[in-house]
């Protein structure tokens, strides 16, 4: 039995973790991932004080490991709260896709505020040195890589795709970090994510990813751990103050075409041939890359799980309501015209692009030649690629 010094001594080294973006998808993997450890971690999370937030986290009222501050992230005094006395401040919270295509001002404001607000309450604290930040950042930062080149890693150069104003808010606010004179900050640069609801998200910027663009996923599981793993007492010194690349290993890079057929065929759906016309699909202008270092992350703080891709896909479709399991029954021609007023839709629609907004539609197909010569899915079904990089 432990004596009350030795109940004492192991209480005062948990750690305080400052999470923000805890009721998003990769902020609740960590939340979770950090609950199952605290016996270690002490948890203080910052949320909007809205419906949803509450249904997700008044359940932990009461647990003295857990700490919610209701609050934004645009108030400096509420981040301050949070970040006071703490150890670690996992910066995840801030506007995602699809909010941050429908409002891009609106992103670059509340991102890079954020991120102010955050380095200026960890440089506010009496021993700044001590606390370590850990900033989220994403393969958006890299900018158009269509083939022949996708493949790259954590030294390319960051050139958001054209229109991206969320490509630019997170380049901006990693850049916060990087200059503020932290002694330790780190960048872990998301990729897209899979977890079971992006089966059943729809919306116009589907089709902005031109069918031959690539991206090397994560899962969510494996995302929640990595926010877990950073904040362990083993985390080498230099590990910190560089960026890295966040993904679930090599046979997580896909084409989106790839990614099209798994999704849909995950819930029982026809090839994205017969649920699709190809022009909807851009033909540039998204980020995407395939990494040279996909396992260096990986390497330094063990996160993978290692779930083969298409085990994988069939697992998300067993976590979604019952009602996804009769999808199989829809005939195509119902998915198409299910899918279509997602590509005309105003403003965002690539097929509205076409016809109302010439510099989008320049941007995401080059040209109108380029468009018209569309005219069968033999025009934009990529080639196979090779998953290996070479090196």
């Amino acid at each position: 039995m432990q004596s009350e010094f030795q109940t004492a001594f192991f209480m005062s080294e948990k750690k305080t973790v400052f999470l923000t973006g805890a009721t998003g998808n990769m902020g609740w993997a960590g939340f979770q991932e950090l609950y199952g450890r605290k016996d270690r971690f002490d948890i203080r999370v910052l949320a909007r004080d809205s419906r949803k937030n509450h249904k997700m986290l008044d359940r932990y009222a009461g647990d003295p490991s857990v700490t919610v501050i209701w609050g934004d992230l645009m108030r400096y005094e509420d981040v301050l709260e949070g970040v006071n006395g703490a150890d670690y401040v996992l910066h995840v919270g801030g506007m995602v896709s699809p909010a941050a295509d429908y409002y891009p001002e609106k992103t670059l404001k509340v991102n890079v505020t954020a991120a102010e607000n955050v380095v200026k309450a960890i440089l506010d604290q009496p021993d700044p040195d001590s606390v370590k930040a850990v900033y989220i950042g994403s393969v958006a930062q890299y900018g158009d890589r269509n083939p022949p080149r996708h493949w790259g890693d954590a030294s390319e150069p960051q050139t958001p795709a054209k229109f991206d104003m969320y490509a630019l808010s997170k380049i901006r606010s990693e850049e916060v970090f990087a200059s503020a004179g932290l002694k330790h900050w780190v960048s872990l640069r998301q990729s897209g994510i899979l977890y079971p609801g992006i089966l059943s998200v729809v919306n116009p910027t589907a089709f902005h990813v031109p069918m031959g663009g690539v991206l090397e996923w994560a899962t969510i599981e494996d995302s929640g751990r990595l926010l877990a793993q950073v904040c362990e007492d083993w985390v080498p010194e230099d590990f910190w103050n560089k960026a890295y690349n966040i993904s679930s290993g090599a046979q997580y890079r896909m084409t989106n075409y790839e990614f099209m057929c798994r999704m849909l065929g995950a819930l029982g759906l026809p090839s994205p041939e017969k649920v699709f016309e190809p022009q909807w699909f851009a033909l540039k202008n998204f980020h995407g890359m395939w990494y040279k270092d996909a396992d260096k992350l990986d390497e330094i703080l063990h996160f993978r799980s290692y779930v083969p891709v298409d085990e994988y896909f069939a697992s998300m479709k067993s976590r979604l309501p019952w009602f996804y399991s009769l999808a199989f029954l829809a005939p195509a021609w119902a998915v198409r015209m299910f899918m279509k007023p997602f590509a005309f839709e105003k403003g965002m629609g690539t097929q509205w692009w076409a016809a109302n907004d010439p510099e989008k539609f320049e941007a995401y197909y080059g040209s109108r030649e380029a468009y018209d010569a569309i005219r069968s899915w033999d025009d934009i079904r990529p080639a196979p690629l090779d998953k290996s990089p070479g090196i």
